[in-house]
């Protein structure tokens, strides 16, 4: 199947993660078997975001141990935060312990799979989702080697892996049948096993399949440089654009998010935060969202302009203000900003502007507030 059609729809990044799934899952199956019923814990020895390193051994008091591998960028996983936050609070009190592990190596994550999130899967990611969601369970990142996760075999993100005080496998699966929350027909089968097992019955159910984001060896790396492979063939262009113009860009007739970045090659904090504006566009521009740049260089620097965006493979919307007179575009940009560089809104359709930023960006706050509104996975 060609995937590359896929790459033309605002929806694609489903696809993408759909089709990463299903054409990549018999053959990682049996490359990275997972863990069977009855089978003992590998032991490991991995850092957490909490700055120390786990092994089994940490874990050597608890009766019962729930090992979830999950993920930063996931929306599958994302949607179950709250729920795994919600079984440590009432299950940790009777004797069971819990740690998530990372499987991905942020490598081989695409950054048009960063489309429902706001940070990748590195461990300094990790540190600040951890911090961000308030994780009451240790969080620990394997994706430098992969070596747990190759022991284990997660198949996606999340997978739940629960052994008894032996460390046998007892049950082996998905936290529960419902992405988008629990009601009253969810099947709950991690908190099913946790249940018997704490009756001191056998699970009824030791395995079940799960559905998420597939994990993210480190041979997928391949598949994330053609990313950018595909990406520094596009064509860059620049037009300029008067205030009428301007003006309607601002009103934003589109069905999309726009983000519109003022900028010139003579600034400083303009030049530096580029790479931002770029990945960030990397990130979101497969879904309904769109990134325009407005040059305010010189009008007789198109030439000069035009190689920086070159450069940087700027291959989105760009433009260069056709006139010296900076304060007609202040006002056809926006009213309320003071007329520094670089200058970034977010605008709605429709014209309502919900972010407008003098100076550098916070690249982090900017993608949570994209994120806000585009949403994390509504789309499915």
């Amino acid at each position: 199947m060609n995937r590359t059609i896929f790459l033309k729809n605002a929806g694609s990044i489903i696809l993408i993660m759909f089709l990463s799934i299903m054409e990549g899952y018999p053959q990682e199956q049996a490359e990275h078997p997972t863990l069977a019923p009855g089978q003992v814990a590998p032991d490991f020895n991995l850092p957490g975001t909490d700055g120390k390193n786990y092994s089994l051994n940490d874990f050597k008091n608890n009766q019962i141990l729930v090992v979830i591998f999950t993920c930063d960028h996931c929306p599958t996983a994302q949607s179950y935060e709250d729920r795994i936050i919600q079984l440590v609070n009432d299950y940790s009190p009777k004797g069971v312990g819990f740690v998530a592990i990372s499987p991905n190596d942020p490598q081989a994550v695409r950054p048009d799979e960063l489309g429902y999130t706001d940070l990748g899967d590195g461990l300094e990611d990790m540190k600040i989702r951890a911090a961000y969601k308030k994780f009451n369970f240790p969080y620990l990142y394997d994706g430098e080697t992969q070596e747990t996760a190759r022991k284990y075999g997660p198949v996606a993100t999340p997978h739940v892996f629960i052994f008894d005080k032996d460390r046998k496998l007892r049950y082996v699966g998905r936290v529960d049948d419902s992405e988008e929350g629990v009601h009253p027909g969810t099947k709950q089968d991690t908190r099913n096993a946790l249940d018997e097992m704490l009756a001191g019955k056998p699970v009824s159910v030791p395995q079940t399949k799960t559905f998420g984001c597939s994990i993210k060896w480190a041979e997928k790396r391949d598949w994330a440089k053609r990313f950018y492979d595909d990406l520094y063939k596009e064509e860059v262009i620049i037009d300029t654009i008067g205030i009428k113009a301007i003006e309607k860009l601002i009103g934003n007739e589109s069905d999309k998010l726009s983000m519109i970045n003022v900028w010139a090659s003579w600034c400083g904090p303009c030049v530096a935060e580029f790479p931002e504006i770029m990945k960030i566009n990397q990130m979101y521009r497969h879904r309904a969202f769109e990134l325009v740049t407005i040059s305010a260089d010189n009008p007789a620097k198109k030439d000069n302009v035009l190689e920086f965006l070159k450069k940087n493979h700027a291959s989105n919307r760009n433009y260069l203000y056709n006139s010296k007179d900076m304060y007609a575009l202040i006002e056809a940009v926006d009213k309320n900003w003071q007329g520094g560089i670089p200058y970034t809104l977010l605008i709605k359709p429709g014209g309502e502007k919900i972010y407008a930023h003098q100076g550098t960006i916070d690249p982090l706050e900017l993608k949570r507030i994209i994120v806000g509104f585009l949403g994390r996975a509504k789309d499915w």
